[in-house]
């Protein structure tokens, strides 16, 4: 994540930054309004620990992580000097010191003049093992001269000084050094009665203890007789040291040998060792008990361990959305390797920014209508990026009616693509080549998987991109959505029905837990959706098929369904009509993909949604909404696509009813400088309703920011619904706290009482969660 206010006018910085810390756990207390400068970038590694590197101008601030008080911080100046003051104490911070607390102990830092911090938040959990006596009494300042806090202070510099960019794999070996050297630093920095006189010592040596078991873990002949004589104590004395912790040498010893191996079972520094390779490298010698013990100690077996999704392991890298993180199995993809749009295709873009009909009375004076049509010109596939070239050009308040196709449509030809002329054109695909190369962001000539140009990583028929005339970085755009109807069946024999596939995959979060054979299997299930007639419209299935070996007419065969807009052959797949009898599903029509263009070098995988959009998957994107996002480039660049007929929050085996759909929407530009209480510090995709304000937050919310270069493949691994609750959560405080002018404590209490949080998607890589906030629940 990272935040800078540069990128609001001056007289919202001060709010922003002040929220933006507040995010963090970290509290504004004074700043100069007229010359403040901040900016916040924040890295969290695999294990939970959070680095924040702060940068800024004169001001002070408060490390408060009381609402997390499970943790452990320390603070530690990089450039500039600092005050430190805490309930009993006052201490200076000169460049290259540190202070360290627990997560119930706030601490006041005031600078004097332009800074640069570095915070770190460690969770309780990773410091347990360590740290068997607990830090006590007030933070602990840590002098950074000698000894290993010089070492310490050395590689937290280098860090803070490579943040933007360092990979989860990079930091790996920082954040498994990071409690030891924090715990020798603290060791070193305090004096006996800090830890409670003879007690303090006691603890001191057993510390010490702690540094030579850790040195020789890999030893498998280590024993607490060694262990005593190198420390000048007798053995007994030793086993009553561990007895003063409520446990033992030999079971300490084994636990940290787990702990390690289950490290090394992750890392992808370690892939190709065996499981037997990795235990004995770190002192056991027999696999049956070493096994025994991890699943003690763990509830699951080494070998389960390193297969479960959604971590790190070769197994089943092929069975992840997502191009593969190493660097060796694919190329780079640059945006200007893209052809250019064809003189026709520039042609048709003109001809479709003149405005159809009658001139309509927008929010900002006269407004026009477009139509914008999909056809291979005017749609991009499976990859959003800031040097497409726009399919429409439009001002704030214009209308445009946006046809979006389903990349599902050939889950069923005969029914979503023939006779359809636009469908066809978009899905024409023979011998002599396809309408539409490119599916997906990664390499065109599919040199990482071997599935087909693109590669399929990103998925979605986007139309677009619409360039907003006027829209700059810091602005929000508005996409008011009027109207979605789907589109009906080309084919005479189905004349006037429309139809959608909806296919339970292989990134559904429901295919590893299967119960009935056979297991892993693939399930296209085909719906007809009434949009018309005298009742509420509803789908119901017509048959279903399981997913067979497909041969695409490029010649590449398709065990699973991993790329968009394969032909399915009606003679390899066997129908199932007797499906969800007496069932009706109420139609829910909304866009799935609704985002403006990433500010980032290069093609976007347009499934993981993020701060700028994209792959919402979010039911309530439906008639009568307004989606608000974030301009990242100039002229927001706008694409629509992924029409839904129907889906449920979770979108559970990965996809929803997918329908092609023509809606009516309005865009309007609300400038920065001008944007209402509400809508202030919205940096996230927000949706309104009639009756709702909905505010979507993400496992990653800036993923391709905070992941580093292989942040396309690190979203599908690293994702949980814990993160997205946690994002969902923040930011909607934010937004109570900035919309409706609640105190923290305020905003707290109605999120728990009166508000609804939901899990958006789970299917999508970055998984989503939202919080509903009713409007009903303000008077005024």
């Amino acid at each position: 994540m990272r935040i800078t206010t540069n990128v609001y006018p001056k007289e919202q910085r001060r709010d922003a930054w002040r929220f933006a810390l507040k995010r963090l756990s970290l509290t504004l207390d004074e700043a100069d309004d007229a010359a403040l400068y901040g900016e916040l970038i924040q890295f969290r590694a695999s294990t939970g620990i959070d680095f924040i590197r702060v940068t800024g101008t004169p001001q002070s601030w408060t490390i408060d992580f009381r609402d997390q008080p499970a943790t452990y911080w320390l603070a530690m100046v990089l450039d500039g000097s600092a005050t430190v003051r805490d309930a009993g104490q006052e201490l200076r911070l000169s460049d290259g010191e540190m202070i360290c607390g627990r997560g119930d102990s706030p601490v006041h830092l005031a600078f004097t003049g332009d800074n640069r911090s570095l915070i770190v938040q460690v969770p309780h959990s990773e410091l347990s093992a360590r740290l068997k006596t607990p830090i006590s009494g007030p933070p602990r300042k840590i002098a950074t001269d000698s000894g290993a806090a010089r070492v310490f202070s050395g590689m937290l510099r280098s860090l803070a000084d490579t943040i933007s960019d360092i990979t989860i794999d990079q930091a790996r070996p920082v954040e498994l050094a990071f409690p030891e050297f924090l715990v020798t630093s603290l060791l070193d920095n305090a004096p006996a009665k800090a830890m409670g006189g003879a007690a303090g010592m006691r603890a001191a040596l057993l510390e010490r203890i702690f540094q030579t078991i850790e040195i020789r873990l890999s030893d498998p002949d280590l024993s607490y007789q060694q262990v005593a004589a190198e420390h000048g104590i007798s053995p007994r004395y030793l086993q009553k040291l561990f007895e003063s912790i409520n446990d033992s040498f030999g079971h300490y010893v084994k636990v940290r040998r787990l702990e390690r191996c289950r490290l090394d079972l992750r890392s992808p520094l370690h892939v190709q060792k065996s499981i037997s390779d990795i235990l004995f490298e770190w002192g056991f010698n027999d696999s049956a008990s070493f096994s025994r013990a991890f699943r003690e100690q763990y509830g699951i077996s080494p070998r389960e361990y390193r297969k479960a999704p959604p971590q790190e392991q070769e197994a089943v890298e092929l069975l992840r959305r997502g191009r593969p993180a190493r660097k060796d199995r694919m190329k780079p993809v640059e945006a200007e390797n893209e052809p250019d749009l064809s003189a026709d295709a520039e042609a048709a873009a003109e001809r479709s920014d003149q405005p159809i009909g009658p001139a309509v009375l927008g929010d900002t004076g006269i407004s026009r209508h477009h139509h914008l049509p999909a056809t291979p010109e005017t749609i991009h596939w499976g990859h959003f990026s800031k040097d497409l070239k726009p399919a429409l050009h439009i001002r704030s308040g214009d209308f445009v009616t946006i046809e979006a196709l389903t990349h599902h449509a050939n889950d069923d030809h005969e029914r979503m693509v023939e006779g359809d002329p636009g469908i066809e054109s978009v899905y024409r695909w023979d011998e002599t080549g396809k309408a539409v190369d490119r599916r997906g962001a990664g390499p065109m000539d599919a040199s990482a998987l071997g599935r087909g140009p693109g590669e399929g990583f990103g998925v979605h028929i986007c139309t677009g991109p619409i360039h907003v005339e006027g829209a700059v970085p810091g602005d929000l755009i508005e996409v008011r959505i009027l109207d979605l109807k789907p589109r009906p069946s080309g084919n005479p024999r189905f004349a006037g029905k429309c139809f959608g596939s909806n296919a339970a995959t292989y990134w559904g979060f429901h295919y590893n837990d299967l119960l009935t054979e056979p297991k892993q299997r693939e399930v296209v299930t085909i719906y007809e959706v009434e949009a018309a007639g005298g009742r509420l419209p509803t789908a119901h299935a017509v048959y279903s098929y399981r997913w067979t070996p497909q041969v695409d007419p490029s010649g590449v065969t398709h065990a699973r369904y991993d790329y968009p807009g394969v032909p399915v052959d009606p003679e390899t797949i066997e129908r199932n009509y007797d499906v969800l009898r007496n069932v009706e599903i109420p139609i829910r029509p909304h866009f799935g993909v609704i985002a403006v263009a990433p500010a980032h070098n290069g093609l976007v995988d347009s499934v993981p949604p993020a701060s700028f959009g994209g792959n919402l998957d979010n039911w309530r994107t439906g008639p009568g909404a307004r989606v608000f996002l974030p301009v990242q480039v100039p002229g927001a660049l706008l694409s629509i696509g992924d029409p839904h007929a129907s889906q449920g929050d979770s979108e559970l085996c990965g996809t929803a009813i997918e329908c092609s759909m023509t809606g009516l929407v309005q865009i309007i530009h609300h400038k920065a400088a001008g944007l209402m209480e509400q809508l202030k510090d919205v940096d996230y995709p927000l949706i309104e309703t009639e009756t709702e304000w909905v505010v979507m937050g993400f496992s990653h919310p800036d993923y391709l920011k905070e992941l580093g270069e292989d942040a396309q493949s690190e979203v599908y691994k690293q994702s949980s619904i814990d993160a997205a609750m946690r994002d969902a959560f923040r930011k909607a405080r934010r937004f109570l706290m900035t919309a409706k002018q609640l105190t923290e404590d305020e905003a707290i209490s109605l999120l728990s009482v009166g508000v609804d949080f939901g899990v958006s998607q789970v299917v999508n890589g970055n998984f989503g969660v939202h919080a509903v906030i009713r409007k009903a629940l303000f008077t005024s």
